[in-house]
């Protein structure tokens, strides 16, 4: 049997929306989403306040108590995400005036004019916020779509995949509720971010191989960092073309300045979203990568350092501090690794 990461590129080789009728895949998503929300069901949701594509607040703890809160984690290259907007809407045009619908963006390789193109191509009426991350971590994003319900109480009731009977039980569940006392909501903020010239402290990973990379000790060699997800260059190939490109090309510069600079160390830092241990552990089985890598199953160093778009490169010279952050466009990583002492 096929390990889910392998499927799944295998399905999209076959073509982009073979997804659509891969049952087993469904499944592999609502897993995922069930096994890193299983903890949360119960507990107070987080106190975050998001802005719209239109600049409009909305601070999801003034909600809790008066109206039960539907939020939805999505991206606009998501091909599950795009074949359950229809149904979406439909749940917003239905119950909007008894549950407070939000499209969340992950923000993760997407962007503001993007998300605006599809909301006017689909018509979605709903309030849409792209997250920074901080509500994906208090959440444990780790699918897209993601669907989270909140009760009136200010409580996680459902967490899934899914656009299924579970989610519409749930949601119905949360309109019925009576007042209740509210939850003393969790706070979440965004997490301090290290940019060029910063020294890095307290920051670090583990490889798969089980040796930890601490990225501030002292006496070491200059590092490089690739931010990457190993489904990049095959699931974007047809909804973000430029994007898969810019991962292949990194990819193979990486292993041929990896063989040539010795005087640098490397790490391949996955992101947690479609991504787990096993996966990434097949992948590099499968030679997608010779850089020693290591999950990010949170995207917390993803966050450390501003991430936002894969691929990037973060460079570090010997001293820990930040050299330079290069982005999916940046085509300069040769000369940036020359000139890293």
């Amino acid at each position: 049997m096929l390990k889910p990461l392998a499927a799944l590129l295998l399905l999209l080789s076959l073509g982009h929306f073979a997804y659509a009728n891969d049952n087993s895949y469904d499944a592999e998503g609502e897993q995922r989403a069930k096994s890193a929300g299983s903890p949360l069901i119960g507990q107070a949701a987080p106190a975050v306040t998001l802005t719209t594509l239109d600049g409009k607040q909305i601070d999801l703890a003034q909600l809790y108590g008066k109206k039960p809160v539907y939020l939805k984690f999505w991206a606009t290259w998501c091909v599950p995400c795009r074949q359950q907007m229809p149904g979406f809407e439909a749940i917003k045009q239905k119950l909007g005036d008894q549950i407070e619908v939000i499209a969340v963006n992950t923000g993760f390789s997407d962007d503001a004019e993007a998300i605006r193109a599809y909301r006017k191509a689909q018509g979605l009426t709903m309030p849409i916020a792209i997250d920074d991350g901080t509500l994906a971590t208090a959440l444990n994003l780790r699918v897209t779509p993601q669907h989270v319900v909140i009760g009136r109480d200010g409580k996680i009731m459902h967490v899934g995949h899914l656009d299924d009977q579970a989610l519409h039980t749930a949601l119905q569940q949360a309109i019925s509720e009576k007042a209740q006392p509210v939850a003393l909501a969790a706070g979440a903020s965004a997490a301090p971010t290290f940019t060029v010239g910063d020294k890095v402290s307290h920051l670090g990973i583990t490889l798969l191989n089980g040796r930890p990379m601490d990225f501030a000790a002292a006496n070491q060699k200059p590092r490089a960092i690739v931010f990457f997800a190993p489904w990049c260059e095959s699931y974007l190939a047809e909804s973000r073309p430029q994007t898969a490109k810019s991962c292949q090309f990194v990819r193979e510069e990486a292993e041929k300045l990896m063989a040539s600079e010795k005087h640098v160390e490397w790490v391949g830092v996955s992101s947690g979203l479609w991504v787990s241990r096993a996966d990434l552990q097949e992948y590099q089985k499968s030679g997608g990568s010779s850089l020693p890598l290591a999950l990010n199953e949170d995207d917390s160093l993803f966050r450390a350092f501003g991430i936002r778009d894969i691929p990037s490169v973060v460079l570090l010279d010997s001293q820990n501090r930040v050299a330079r952050i290069l982005g999916p466009q940046d085509r300069q990583l040769a000369d940036a690794i020359k000139n890293l002492k």
